[in-house]
């Protein structure tokens, strides 16, 4: 009996030993470290260019003038502005959450353009008639010259925005944005008509008109980012911005006998264009390394 059961002591000792050894799974890697939350700031350099070139006159004569004269100082006069390097900085504020895939933030930033005035003028001939010329007993031909000269340019252009975005891979930031945009605009207008006969000029009448000032509106578009380094960023960004229309007027005076007002020239014109740039950003997230893995 005593053998019977060692017997079967060994053979269950031999059994279990055999069997496979259960072991705890190992945890689950921690998450990733928040790379893009914080503070950052940086440099951005890029292109200008506006989506309305002309200006819009319309000529308003005065009480009693010849409103016939006034006609030829009316019409959209192309500026031929808005093209221009641009270049700035920004900073803003990072905060990623969702499983460290969405990146929601807030950006101010401020750029000089160079390059963006531009100006343009035209010139018009119309018949008025002929006088004789006792001289020659002939008809001399008597024509009015008028003239229309605008220039326009935006100096500088600055935005607050808010950011929204979805990390493709823990480096790579695609976004959207979009917010308000502030910027100096300028504008200028110059008008001027005289009658021509007999290779002599005689001036009719003339003024000229500016408009210097801060305006605000909005803007919008998107962009890339890549966190190509610890605390280091590239971006690519285009926005698209409106700062409202501009308004102006003229008051041509009679430039013969005595001084009075001959007509008033208003004018008209849309500030709003296109963005692209790209830039560099440091961001103070405690130099937590870039993580390569693949989502």
């Amino acid at each position: 009996m005593f053998v019977t059961l060692a017997l079967a002591l060994t053979a269950g000792t031999a059994l279990a030993a055999d069997l496979p050894s259960y072991k705890a799974p190992p945890p689950p890697p921690p998450p990733p470290p928040p790379l893009w939350t914080g503070f950052y700031v940086g440099l951005n350099a890029g292109g200008a260019w506006a989506s309305n070139n002309s200006v819009y006159v319309t000529n308003w004569p005065a009480v009693g003038a010849l409103s016939i004269l006034n006609l030829p100082l009316s019409g959209s006069q192309p500026a031929n502005s808005g093209a221009g390097f641009i270049g700035g900085g920004q900073i803003g504020y990072n905060w990623q959450f969702y499983n460290g895939r969405l990146v929601a933030g807030i950006e101010t930033d401020i750029q000089g353009i160079a390059g963006s005035s531009g100006g343009g003028a035209s010139w018009s001939a119309a018949p008025l008639g002929v006088i004789p010329d006792p001289q020659t007993e002939t008809f001399i031909p008597v024509n009015l010259l008028s003239g229309i000269s605008v220039r326009k340019s935006l100096d500088y252009i600055g935005t607050v925005r808010g950011r929204l975005g979805w990390l493709f891979t823990p480096t790579l930031l695609v976004y959207g944005t979009g917010g308000l945009a502030y910027g100096g605009v300028n504008v200028n207008l110059t008008s001027f008509q005289s009658v021509s006969f007999a290779g002599a000029l005689l001036p009719v009448q003339g003024g000229t008109a500016s408009v210097s000032d801060s305006r605000v509106g909005w803007t919008a578009g998107g962009g890339l980012e890549w966190m190509f380094m610890p605390n280091w960023s590239a971006k690519a960004e285009y926005l698209y911005y409106d700062l409202g229309p501009v308004t102006g007027s003229a008051v041509n005076v009679a430039l013969f006998g005595a001084p009075t007002i001959a007509s008033v020239s208003q004018f008209s014109t849309r500030f709003n264009g296109n963005i692209v740039r790209a830039g560099v950003n440091y961001h103070f997230n405690w130099g937590a390394p870039p993580i390569v893995a693949t989502y």
